[in-house]
């Protein structure tokens, strides 16, 4: 089969979870003329977009096409589809994968949307899977990132990303479901380096608004990006990542976004941080996840274990679990040692900074 026989072949498909992102990528696909299995957690919400075509609470003002249909039956969605979108929280993942494994096709190409790194395992979403699913199932792995807000996508303001698999075909037929108008795809086989790249821009939006919070200004904003662009780098080279990866859409890309933009959860919880609110407050006034919180400590215990320098990520570990005072993290982290900025020793030949 061809490529555009194998795009044909897949009129519809399923996306599992109902947040803001699941949701707005379910509203995409159907609008490109999919259809659009959804399994969703909650059955108020499942009722709500059956009756009303919207998902209030996480997708308030965004009517959903016909060919989005919901479901809390995980078996009626992802039987017998050649395409299943994983849009869990990364720390449901494992979860969800095993809840769905009995029902999934042994060809089944498996999308994961969701960016994090499990706590404890230190593995990324498609490491989960691989782990969780029978190699069968799990053959055939895919990651899809960028700079995305849910509501500009559903929005179909012009948005960019790439989709990533080891084998290009796979690449290639994601790039094809998802690309439209106003949505562009683009492909990448460094699988590991679009993940890490997805999981690590959220601890440094943490750090960039706590760094807002405490009213530090731009520089210091700029500062936070390019250095955390640096720790990005280095720990997808020591995991085995194209470092040229990181320059990207899924590194550089959405560092910039979720580290800039007011709809980035992550930047909110360092922005009420910074404010001088406590962690819990702000956790219990959002309706939806911060990955950063859980992916800090899954970023720092996994920089310690493999012994990648991550002095911005270790602050806000810091100031996350250890009640570290964000003004004194300013201070370590702009007291330690002077250094040059590119370090070109053999010891770091294909990272950047």
């Amino acid at each position: 089969m061809n490529m555009s026989e194998a795009i044909k072949a897949v009129d519809r498909l399923a996306v599992v979870g109902a947040g803001s992102w699941g949701t707005a990528l379910a509203h995409h696909l159907a609008k490109k003329g999919l259809g659009v299995d959804l399994w969703v957690f909650e059955p108020e919400v499942a009722e709500q977009i059956r009756t009303t075509r919207e998902n209030r609470v996480y997708l308030p003002g965004v009517r959903l096409p016909e060919g989005v249909r919901p479901s809390t039956d995980p078996a009626a969605v992802v039987r017998d589809q050649a395409v299943v979108v994983l849009v869990t929280p990364s720390h449901v993942m494992r979860e969800a994968a095993g809840r769905l494994a009995p029902f999934l096709r042994p060809s089944v190409l498996l999308v994961t949307a969701s960016k994090g790194i499990e706590n404890d395992t230190l593995m990324t979403m498609s490491q989960v899977l691989e782990d969780v699913l029978p190699e069968d199932l799990a053959a055939h792995r895919a990651a899809l990132s960028g700079p995305s807000f849910a509501r500009e996508v559903a929005q179909g303001l012009p948005t960019a990303v790439t989709a990533a698999c080891p084998d290009r075909r796979s690449a290639l037929l994601v790039q094809h479901l998802f690309a439209s108008p106003s949505l562009r795809v683009y492909v990448s086989q460094d699988l590991i380096g679009v993940e890490i790249g997805g999981a690590v821009k959220n601890v440094m939006a943490i750090a960039a608004g706590i760094s807002d919070g405490l009213g530090l200004g731009h520089d210091a904003r700029a500062a936070l990006i390019t250095r955390g662009l640096a720790e990005m780098s280095r720990l997808g080279v020591a995991l085995g990542a194209n470092p040229l990866t990181f320059m990207g859409l899924a590194g550089l890309g959405d560092l910039v976004l979720t580290c800039t933009g007011d709809l980035s959860r992550n930047r909110t919880v360092g922005l009420q941080l910074g404010r001088g609110r406590r962690l819990a407050d702000t956790l219990a006034e959002m309706k939806m996840v911060a990955e950063g919180v859980k992916t800090t400590r899954s970023v720092y215990d996994l920089a310690k274990r493999l012994g990648v320098d991550m002095p911005v990520t270790e602050q806000v570990y810091q100031v996350l679990y250890q009640d570290k005072d964000p003004r004194q993290g300013l201070i370590d982290l702009m007291t330690r040692d002077l250094k040059d900025e590119i370090d070109l020793g053999p010891a770091r030949a294909g990272a950047f900074f």
